[in-house]
């Protein structure tokens, strides 16, 4: 039997900026990294983590300004391309200099693993994409540019008052108010947990307002389509038949983009899809995963 590993420590990124990772499950066991959506520290990951460290060494790490990592001395270093790097610099921490692994990605993090991939394919033993876009997810969201028009006002407001804005954003983000609007607009109710969410609330009121944006804004300018018909590793894109937030159709254009990619859209899920339907999203990842070489 293979001794069971579990430890965290922080990586190193290219300015300098500490990467808090944690590696859990069998020793030498294939390895699979998870990355977060956005404003996250884990919290999708709930049951897919409990489940994949069983069979997998299971490397999960925040990014800049979240969680456990601080934020970087420059809070502009934040584009995709900051994020992806520091992926390979946990890998190399965690796993070994060199050492492939299975990219899992949810949201935004899709993104992170796509940029991974294109900058370090050697390093991906195939890729699993939850919930997210190859890019420019500002343009998409709810299906339309909204958000990537507004979002140059609220920066704005951001950059003038950021005590009154912080203030706002950390009293008004941990609430019931917060909980009961996500679920009436946009997650499921019928299906998701309030202590699966919440967590997610109350991190998201630990980060820095202006750091979040920057992180937002950067991600709505990244694009990775062209790097789609270049993959060539085993895939597993997984949809939520209601998500809103990165609509079912973009999952559909990944599959038909990535030869040899595999499509499995969640009934009735939302853009939280892992933590509503945990039983059959944690299922079809691992039977993904046992079909991975």
């Amino acid at each position: 039997m293979p001794s069971y590993i579990d430890r965290q420590g922080f990586a190193v990124g290219r300015d300098d900026t500490p990467v808090w990772y944690r590696v859990t499950g069998p020793e030498g066991a294939r390895a699979i990294v998870l990355c977060d959506g956005i404003g996250c520290d884990g919290y999708v990951w709930k049951y897919l983590e409990a489940e994949l460290r069983q069979t997998h060494r299971v490397v999960r790490w925040h990014y800049r300004g979240h969680g456990r990592t601080p934020p970087p001395r420059d809070r502009l270093r934040v584009d995709i391309v900051d994020l992806a790097d520091d992926l390979a610099g946990v890998m190399d921490a965690a796993l070994g200099d060199g050492t492939p692994a299975i990219l899992a990605g949810h949201s935004m993090g899709v993104q992170v693993c796509l940029e991974g991939y294109r900058r370090h394919p050697e390093r991906a033993r195939g890729l699993a994409l939850l919930c997210g876009s190859y890019g420019t997810p500002l343009r998409t969201f709810k299906g339309k540019r909204t958000l990537e028009q507004v979002l140059p006002y609220v920066k704005f407001a951001v950059d003038r008052i950021p005590g009154m804005v912080a203030s706002v954003w950390r009293s008004i983000l941990p609430t019931e108010l917060s909980y009961q609007i996500a679920t009436r607009f946009e997650l499921n109710g019928a299906l998701i947990r309030r202590e699966d969410f919440f967590p997610y609330l109350e991190h998201m009121a630990r980060i820095d307002a202006r750091l979040f944006i920057e992180m937002l804004a950067a991600a709505g300018r990244h694009s990775a389509r062209e790097v789609l018909s270049q993959v060539t590793v085993p895939t597993l894109i997984v949809s939520g038949e209601r998500d809103g937030f990165t609509p079912a159709h973009l999952s559909e254009e990944m599959h038909q983009l990535i030869v040899g990619s595999e499509l499995f859209v969640v009934p009735d899920g939302s853009h939280t899809a892992p933590i509503e339907r945990p039983a059959e999203v944690t299922g079809r990842v691992a039977e993904f995963l046992r079909a991975v070489a």
